[in-house]
Parts: C-alpha cells; sequence; structure tokens
C-alpha cells in the first residue's frame, strides 16, 4: 500500500457523518417552518384531547384459593391440575359470558345517559336528570343516540339525529330503521310505539333540560364487559388476581368490577350448597313416608290400650319388646343404607352426578367412600365451569372427564363390596329378630298385639329422629358454608385518566413540531445526489478547491469580455490570481480543464480563464482538445473547418496556418476542428505532444479545454503534458458520486498539481458557512447598478 492509499483511507473514516457547519445554517434558515410546525402539531394535540373521551383504568384484587383434594390416591397430579392451570382456568370462568350475565342482572347497565360538553358527550351515572325504563319484551332502537329535550316538567321531545338506528326484536334477527320523526311524550307514561316501549321519568325536577340517552342489548353489553375484562395474576407466586377494565365512567367501572367478584362468590357458594341441598330433599323424601307411618302407628297404639285397658307390659314383655326394638332400628338404618346405595349405583351408570350426595349426610362414615365421592363431586364442579367457556374437546375438559370416568369406576367397585356387606348385616340382623320373636309367642295375646304396634311406633320414631337429625345437621351445614375465594380488595380507579394524557400530547407535539422540520432536512441531504454547496465538496474532496465561479446572469459565454464590470469576471481573475500562487512567476504555464461528464462548465471556464490572462498582456492560446463535441468556434464566430484534429492528423501541418487570432488583444484560438474517428488516438500520438513544445516557445499561457474525464480515457494521459488541472464541478448539477471517483484517481494514479473548481454558484441562496464571501465590489459593477 502506497502512502497516498494510506491518506485516502484515513479519509474514508469519517466519510457518511453529517457537518454540522452546513447543516445548522440549513436549519437556522428554515425557522418559519419550524413556527408553523408548532402551531400545525399543538393544534393537532389540543383537537385530539379535547375531542377523545377519556378512558381510566379502575381494578379490583381477588383471592383464588388453591384446590384441596380429599383423597390424592385417584387425583394426583398433573400438568393440567397444577395451580398456574387452575388459575388460567379461573381466569377464563371469570372472563367468560355467563358471569358477565350474572353481573349484568344486578347492573342497570341497559340505558346510557350523555351530556352535550364542549366538545364531546359526557356519560353520565348516578346522578341522572331523568330515568328511562326499558320494555325488552318489545321492539327497542338501540346502539345509536336518541336526544331528550323538555321546556316544561310534564311533557319532552324525543328527537331522532342519527341517520340510521339498529332495532332489537326479541326472538328475533335485529333490522335497520332509516329515520324517525320527533315525537312528543309526557313524562312518567308508558309510550309504545312499533319501534320502542320506553317510560321517561323527571328526576330532576328540572323545567328545562336537554340530554341524550341511548339503549343497550343484552347480548352487546355481556360480549363488551366480559371482552374488555383483564385478568392477571399479582405475583407469579400467589393466586391473588388483578381484574381490571379500561372505562370512560370511573363509578360504572367500579360497580361492575364489584358486582362481578360478589357474583363470582355467589355462584360458589351456590355450588357448594348443592351437595346440602341433595341431602335435604332426600332425607325430606324419606320422611315424608316415615310421618304417616309414625302417626298411624301412635294413633293404632293409643286406642288399642284404650279398648283393652292395657298400658303398661310386664317385665318379660318389657324385655322381648327391648330388644325387637332395638333390633328393628339397626334393621332400619341398614335398609336405608341401602336405598342409598342402589340410588348411588343408578346416578353412577347413568352418569348423573348432578343428584349425588354425599354418604356422610346420612350417618354413612365410610371415609375411603366418602373421600371419592367428595372429589368426584368437586370435578363435576369445575366440568360444569368449564363448560361454559370451553368445549369437550379442549384439553381441560378431556382431563375432567378421564377423572370422573376412573372415580366412577372405583366407586362402583366399592360399592359391589359396601353392599354385598350390607346385605350380610340386614341377613343376620333379620335371623336374631326371628330369634326373638320366637320367645314373644308365649306371652299372652293381649301383649303380643300391645307389642307389635308399640314396636311399631317406636320404630317409626326412631327413624323419624334420625332423619330429622341429619336434615338439621345438613341444613346446619349449608348455612355454615362460606366460598373458599375471597374479594381481597374492591375495585377503585388508580393511575388516574389513561387516555388522552394532555401533558403527555403537548409534549409529544412540541418534540414533533421541532423534529418535523429538522427531519425533512436531515432526510433531504440523506437523500440529495448533488453537490449543493462548497462545504460539502471541500469537505468531501481530497483536493484543494482553489475557487469558485458564481452563476451568470446571461447566455453569452464570454463574460470577461462582454461583461468586464461584473462579479462572474472578477471571479476569473481571482482564480487567475490563485493560481498565480500555484505557479512560480514569469514563467510559461500550461493549464488543462476538464470534468467528469458533459454540462459542469468547463469549456465555458476555459474560455474566460483565457480571457483574463489575455487581458494582463499574456500572450493566450486556448486549445479545443474535445474533437467529440467541439464548441469554442461557435462562441468566436469562427470556422471548425481545420483545427487540432486536421493538425494531429496530418491535414495540416504547420499550426501557425490553423490557430485564428481573435479580435481580443493577446487571446488566440486552436479549434478543435472537425470530428475525427479516432479522437483518442490522435491526441496520443508524437504529433500532439511536438505541438505543446512549440506552442510553449511562442505563447505564455496554454488553456486545454478537454473532454470529460469520466467519458473518454485520453484526458488522463493529458495530464503528464500540463503544469496545472482543473477540474469543473457545477452546482446543484455535479453528482456527489463524482468527488468518489476522483478522489479514487487522485489517489490510485497519484495524480499532482490537480485543484478543482466550483462552478455557477448561486450566491443568492446558499449560506455556506466557510468564510467564502461573493462581495468582490459587486455594487460598485454594472450588474448591480442594473438591479
Amino acid at each position: 500500500m502506497n502512502k497516498y492509499q494510506e491518506e485516502y483511507d484515513v479519509f474514508e473514516e469519517n466519510e457518511n457523518s453529517f457537518d454540522l457547519k452546513i447543516l445548522l445554517p440549513k436549519l437556522i434558515k428554515i425557522w418559519p417552518y419550524y413556527l408553523l410546525s408548532l402551531i400545525l402539531f399543538l393544534g393537532l394535540s389540543f383537537y385530539y384531547t379535547k375531542t377523545t373521551s377519556p378512558t381510566y383504568r379502575v381494578s379490583g384484587k381477588f383471592f383464588i384459593k388453591d384446590k384441596e383434594n380429599s383423597i390424592s390416591l385417584f387425583d394426583k397430579s398433573s400438568v393440567l391440575e397444577d395451580q398456574g392451570i387452575g388459575i388460567t382456568n379461573e381466569s377464563i370462568i371469570l372472563k367468560s359470558s355467563p358471569i358477565a350475565d350474572s353481573t349484568l342482572n344486578l347492573l342497570k347497565f341497559d340505558v346510557e345517559y350523555y351530556n352535550q360538553g364542549s366538545f364531546l358527550l359526557e356519560e353520565l351515572y348516578k346522578n341522572k336528570p331523568f330515568l328511562v325504563e326499558v320494555d325488552w319484551k318489545s321492539p327497542q332502537l338501540i346502539n345509536s343516540l336518541i336526544k331528550i329535550e323538555w321546556k316544561s316538567p310534564t311533557s319532552y321531545s324525543l328527537i331522532f339525529d342519527a341517520e340510521r338506528y339498529t332495532q332489537f326484536i326479541p326472538d328475533g334477527p335485529t333490522s335497520i330503521i332509516d329515520q324517525i320523526n320527533t315525537q312528543i311524550f309526557n313524562f312518567g307514561e308508558w309510550i309504545e310505539t312499533p319501534n320502542f316501549k320506553l317510560k321517561i321519568s323527571n328526576t330532576s325536577n328540572e323545567e328545562i333540560g336537554n340530554f341524550n340517552f341511548l339503549l343497550r342489548d343484552k347480548n352487546f353489553l355481556v360480549s363488551k364487559f366480559s371482552g374488555s375484562l383483564n385478568v392477571d395474576i399479582v405475583d407469579k407466586n400467589s393466586s391473588i388476581l388483578d381484574l381490571s377494565l379500561i372505562v370512560p365512567n370511573q363509578e360504572k367501572g367500579e360497580a361492575y368490577l364489584n358486582a362481578l367478584m360478589q357474583t363470582y362468590l355467589d355462584l360458589e357458594l351456590q355450588e357448594k350448597n348443592e351437595i346440602s341441598n341433595r341431602t335435604i330433599n332426600f332425607i325430606d323424601n324419606q320422611v315424608s313416608g316415615v310421618s304417616d307411618s309414625l302417626t298411624f302407628f301412635e294413633n293404632q297404639l293409643q286406642n288399642f290400650r284404650s279398648n283393652n285397658k292395657i298400658y303398661n307390659l310386664s317385665n318379660e314383655s318389657n324385655t322381648v319388646f327391648s330388644q325387637l326394638t332395638a333390633i328393628e332400628t339397626q334393621l332400619a338404618n341398614e335398609n336405608l343404607k341401602r336405598r342409598y346405595y342402589q340410588t348411588l349405583k343408578d346416578y353412577l351408570v347413568r352418569e348423573n352426578y348432578n343428584e349425588i350426595m354425599v354418604p356422610s349426610g346420612l350417618g354413612i362414615e365410610d371415609p375411603y367412600l366418602n373421600g371419592l365421592i367428595e372429589n368426584l363431586l368437586s370435578i363435576q364442579v369445575d366440568r360444569s365451569r368449564l363448560m361454559a367457556t370451553q368445549t369437550e374437546l379442549s384439553p381441560a375438559v378431556r382431563e375432567a372427564n378421564k377423572k370422573l370416568s376412573d372415580l366412577n369406576r372405583s366407586i362402583r367397585e366399592i360399592l359391589e363390596n359396601v353392599d354385598l356387606n350390607n346385605s350380610m348385616t340386614i341377613k343376620d340382623l333379620e335371623r336374631r329378630k326371628e330369634e326373638i320373636e320366637a320367645s314373644f309367642r308365649s306371652l299372652p295375646a293381649a301383649e303380643q298385639n300391645l307389642i307389635r304396634i308399640q314396636r311399631q311406633a317406636t320404630l317409626n320414631e326412631s327413624i323419624y329422629n334420625f332423619l330429622s337429625e341429619k336434615r338439621a345437621e345438613a341444613a346446619i351445614t349449608k348455612a355454615s358454608n362460606r366460598p373458599n375465594n375471597k374479594i381481597v380488595e374492591y375495585a377503585k380507579s388508580s393511575g388516574g385518566q389513561i387516555n388522552p394524557k394532555p401533558v403527555l400530547n403537548y409534549l409529544v407535539a412540541l418534540f414533533l413540531g421541532f423534529m418535523t422540520p429538522i427531519g425533512f432536512v436531515l432526510i433531504r441531504e440523506l437523500f440529495r445526489s448533488k453537490i449543493e454547496d462548497i462545504g460539502y465538496l471541500e469537505r468531501k474532496l481530497k483536493l484543494p478547491v482553489i475557487s469558485t465561479i458564481p452563476k451568470g446572469k446571461t447566455d453569452d459565454n464570454l463574460v470577461v469580455f462582454n461583461f468586464s464590470k461584473a462579479g462572474i469576471s472578477e471571479s476569473f481573475r481571482s482564480l487567475r490570481a490563485n493560481i498565480r500562487f500555484m505557479m512560480p512567476a514569469e514563467r510559461q504555464i500550461t493549464i488543462m480543464l476538464t470534468s467528469t461528464i458533459s454540462g459542469e462548465g468547463k469549456t465555458f471556464c476555459a474560455l474566460n480563464l483565457a480571457s483574463v490572462y489575455s487581458l494582463t498582456g499574456k500572450k493566450t492560446i486556448l486549445i479545443g482538445c474535445d474533437m467529440r463535441k467541439p464548441k469554442i468556434f461557435q462562441d468566436f464566430d469562427i470556422p471548425n473547418n481545420s483545427g487540432l484534429s486536421t493538425l494531429l492528423s496530418g491535414q495540416d501541418t504547420n499550426w501557425k496556418d490553423v490557430v485564428v487570432s481573435t479580435k481580443f488583444d493577446n487571446l488566440d484560438i486552436l479549434v478543435s476542428g472537425p470530428i475525427p474517428p479516432n479522437p483518442s488516438e490522435l491526441l496520443l500520438t508524437p504529433q500532439f505532444e511536438l505541438l505543446l513544445k512549440e506552442l510553449k516557445e511562442t505563447y505564455d499561457i496554454i488553456i486545454l479545454d478537454t473532454p470529460p474525464i469520466g467519458l473518454v480515457s485520453e484526458t488522463i494521459d493529458l495530464l503528464n503534458f500540463v503544469d496545472l488541472t482543473l477540474f469543473v464541478f457545477r452546482q446543484n448539477y455535479s453528482h456527489r458520486t463524482f468527488i468518489e471517483a476522483l478522489n479514487s484517481l487522485k489517489y490510485g494514479k497519484g495524480l499532482k498539481n490537480v485543484y478543482a473548481l466550483f462552478n455557477s454558484v448561486d450566491t443568492t441562496k446558499v449560506n455556506y458557512g466557510y468564510g467564502y464571501t461573493y462581495g468582490y465590489g459587486y455594487g460598485y459593477y454594472d450588474e448591480e447598478k442594473k438591479k
């Protein structure tokens, strides 16, 4: 790697960075746009803030108790039963439509009341100036505002301003009504039309009023509140849920969340009471028959004693009576258990789990059987709740069905053994009863009859007392039931207004108001492809910029001769002075002007640079080396029949015969001549080098107007024949990529004495910030006086 390439790599490090010295003047120049942008964005922010309905977040905390299973043998932990899944299921249930439906039954949300504010409608919840009662068994107009207006405390007008209304029809599809006329009604009276049935009462006693209301059907409300409820876990290690709503009215949102949590607890308590209700119902069915039998036998016992004058039994009869009564009481209890077992089997076969009761409610103290049935009932409750929001194919429901099936099979197997033991106990009691009855036959006939009647009365009384006791226990259990879950924190608004946030909106508006113009300038700079100012050129180009040429105000290319007092002429004099510093004084100079592409003004600059040198008395010649697109002859109004191309091709042998002296002193022209078929080869012939040597003996200044270096190859070879090369860039015409191409050429070829010339600069629109000025005493020149 040579030293030129190393220097070039160092320059490349900061190639893509923005130059604040260039950007800052441009950003300051557009200050009126900052003001307009700020006004625009602040106005939009104000409009958005005032016309957007405010929303608030209301939240409450709800505790979900972890489930505790009575028997873990048949309910081992699984993925679906861990705490996370359980909490997830409860969250889904809380967001389900049935829970929302039950909650809305407690609230009067079917009518929404609004007051017209300065910019938008404000919903009223508690302090309503009038009350609307709705008969949902009749058609109603829903989901569009209805305006109520009254000017007396007795009557009011209903104004239907909406373009169309949706009509709710009970047990039928909705329909659309386009136009409804204004109607007048009396307060406190039911009004019935084909479109609605309402009753409106004036609760404010105001004589004049103007408000709005709209009706919401149940399906809309259920969908709205169940869909907008957010349920989150407060902490991953806890089972406390955070229930929240984003609502436009805080009090309304708080009322719904509190009612939702209470409804959930009520439904849970109702499910827990179902078991006690089943026990009570079963016992009531048994008691009804026993009560009638007890009354019958008590009456029969009293009649028998009165008719036979027998009131007390002998000692032997008392002994027999006591033994038979004890045996028959045990036998009655066992028969009651058998009936329960048979009923339980029937429910299990039919998989009718909603009617099953826990055996302990009837005094069947079998912990294993009781635990299995409690598990069965608990899973059945969970399944019923899951079915409110899921289908049979969901994993949770399928898991619950599998557990119910396993428990059903286990309970039926146990019932076979329990029922067999029960049958053996009954047979044993019946055998013992027969043995006692054998001694019973030796008693007198009157006492036998008395014992029979009294025994039946005592037996029914014992069964009745037992069932009454169990019923009381079930009732006490029901009364003492409490929900496992509970409300930790009632709903309240938290965090203030969610949307819109005025302070944030105005801060964003200020930011956008300032950044939009800045962003526009930055984006424009990022995508700009042309060279706009000398600052960019000097920063990117690795060559010195020797001078700048202002943009001309005339189509005449000979500005130095024809407009000698113009500022552009002065700029060429300044260029001549700068070249004097580059080259040793009092010597012959050969200067070449080129550019990347055609149209950048190299010929224009060559013409006028030659002109300013000729005006100093130096013998100057301008050579048109661009034999592809010759131009010089047009500006000096000379023929192009012979020139450089005829000299180099041998058609003309003496250059003095071809060179044309202009009407201006000290300035000669060697035009390019007719366009040859091989311009590149001609410039590289020894004749061209010999021509330059001869011209240097005659002329002080030689100016070469060469072809664009980006289009042809011969121009690069001409660099070896000149003392100074001027590379022309044109403002807002030359591409920025040309700079990179010239940088690569310089450091790749190791070129020396190459300088840049910035042409056609509009000095009235660009503030370069680099200390360059273009006064040149403009106010003293003809150009400025004409202006």
